[in-house]
């Protein structure tokens, strides 16, 4: 794989980039540098592994030509040991390279916007929903991403029917994306008397923030409606008619959103919920097109299969695509899942190389 590439021409590239981003023109156009600067960032680790890479050749080569020279038997076996040293650090920076390699999904970088509703359980189906909020709130703290919440229908005990919030950060999607899909917990609800273990649902979907470009949506396929703010049982918390719904009539998508007091921010925050939506429905549609490539990831993020079950009685976490068990509930209810997060990624980089490979 490795040899069909022309890597010294990624180099050439990589540096360009950095000479150009030194330009005083460049700094004037702050789009063209921002482009710039994130070309240069992605190309920085397979520049800088490439060259790890070529370094230890270097030595391999150095160390063979001291080999094939009369030495005494301590530096003769010094040499060896420090051969198999460097053949170990020559494969394991092959595999790095042969990864970091590979296509990378155009959305990774991306901002996202996370739905969570509850499934089957009723109330303590809402509770989990808080809970999983709760989760991706704390693990974006743990990474310094921006949150921000954008709709949200709650219940009296403090859970959720829906919740719809957007994290903002570098990598977002590319550290969430697996987390589309039913959730799945076991535990004594607090509304449970008789102190019986119940199972809960809640529904995940995970998508790439849409940029306007991205989806073209004419003002004449929307329907928009205004209406007054609802809180519980009824109750007005707005005495103006701020809450938006939107229609987009060619698919039926329905957003609303009346969180705000501003009807302006409440249709701002739609929009940006619907484009999100039309995105992600747009590329589902396409890759309903490649079954065959799309089978074989790391389960298939379908919002109707079961991905992960949290069970509280033995304080685990098991995810059901990869078989991973993780005897450490509470951290990861508090967002410690990089863990997890990091084998669901090696398992797809693992089935794209595998893929590539066949390929070449």
């Amino acid at each position: 794989m490795l040899e069909k590439l022309d890597l010294g021409a990624l180099v050439e590239r990589y540096e360009e980039l950095g000479r150009q981003l030194s330009d005083p023109d460049l700094l004037r156009d702050q789009r063209a540098y921002q482009e710039c600067a994130r070309a240069h960032a992605n190309l920085e680790p397979i520049v800088q592994t490439f060259q790890q890479y070529q370094a230890v050749q270097n030595q391999i080569e150095e160390t063979r030509a001291m080999l094939n020279e009369p030495l005494e038997p301590e530096l003769h076996q010094l040499a060896e040991e420090e051969l198999k040293k460097l053949h170990r650090e020559e494969k394991e920076l092959h595999q790095k390279l042969r990864i970091l390699l590979l296509p990378k999904d155009p959305n990774d970088d991306k901002n996202v916007i996370v739905e969570i509703r509850a499934g089957a359980g009723g109330e303590e189906a809402a509770l989990f929903a808080a809970d999983l909020l709760r989760m991706y709130t704390r693990y974006a703290e743990r990474h310094r991403w921006a949150v921000e919440l954008l709709s949200a229908n709650s219940t009296e005990l403090g859970g959720f029917k829906e919740v719809i919030f957007q994290l903002s950060g570098r990598g977002a999607y590319s550290r969430l994306k697996f987390e589309s899909g039913v959730h799945r917990v076991q535990r004594v609800p607090v509304t449970e008397a008789s102190g019986r273990i119940h199972t809960s649902t809640a529904t995940v979907a995970v998508l790439p923030e849409a940029d306007e470009v991205e989806v073209d949506i004419d003002p004449g396929d929307l329907r928009i409606d205004v209406y007054r703010s609802t809180g519980h049982g009824g109750q007005h918390v707005n005495t103006t008619d701020s809450a938006v719904r939107i229609t987009h009539l060619p698919t039926g998508t329905v957003v609303t959103c009346q969180d705000e007091r501003s009807q302006q921010q409440n249709r701002e925050k739609a929009m940006r919920i619907l484009r999100a939506r039309l995105l992600d429905r747009a590329q589902r549609a396409q890759k309903e097109q490649e079954d065959a490539l799309r089978r074989t990831q790391v389960g298939t993020g379908d919002r109707s299969e079961r991905i992960r079950t949290y069970n509280f009685p033995q304080g685990r976490v098991t995810d059901h695509r990869i078989g991973l068990t993780l005897y450490q509930l509470e951290n990861f209810l508090d967002g410690d899942m990089d863990e997890l997060l990091d084998a669901l990624a090696e398992e797809d980089q693992a089935r794209k190389l595998s893929q590539a490979e066949a390929v070449h």
